[in-house]
């Protein structure tokens, strides 16, 4: 298990936080949903989350585990979720896809995000990615003036396509 931890001074720079990265496991699945919702809220989409509890587990602790995660804790309470998965590119390889980066409502802007993305940039180094992918939406501008402090790549070039079955 990766469990790594961080000493982050809040906000308000006069109490020290505990903050928790470390690996999500079939226990956090609960919480890891309630995040998922809470940013589908904040994007104004909670009805297009159908995934359930279930499902997560499965498809997160199954025979073939389709994605990972790591979460954010302070005194054992997450706050933040990072969710991946590879995929591959036949231009680049073996790729990290970060699905989702949450930090509840809360608690952002008190350095948990940079954690967590930190974290995953790490984990695809060590798991042999060329690089990590991921979107963002375009009015999301606080999240897109976070990415650019890494130096990202944004590309206005492609068209995000779905094809759903329902």
């Amino acid at each position: 298990m990766v469990f790594i931890e961080y000493f982050h001074r809040g906000i308000n720079q006069s109490s020290t936080r505990m903050i928790k990265i470390r690996r999500g496991t079939k226990e956090d699945i609960s919480k890891a949903r309630e995040l998922i919702i809470e940013l589908a809220r904040y994007e104004q989409a909670e009805n297009e989350v159908r995934v359930t509890e279930e499902q997560m587990t499965e498809y997160g602790f199954g025979k073939d585990p389709l994605f990972g995660f790591f979460v954010a804790e302070i005194h054992n309470e997450i706050v933040g979720l990072a969710l991946y998965y590879f995929r591959y590119s036949t231009w680049k390889g073996k790729r990290m896809y970060l699905e989702d980066l949450i930090v509840t409502e809360s608690h952002r802007r008190k350095g948990i995000g940079k954690l967590l993305f930190d974290q995953m940039i790490s984990e695809s180094i060590e798991t042999g990615c060329s690089g990590m992918m991921f979107q963002v939406l375009g009015w999301n501008k606080p999240s897109i003036e976070f990415y650019k402090t890494y130096k990202v790549e944004m590309s206005d070039e492609w068209l995000n396509v779905h094809l759903n079955h329902e």
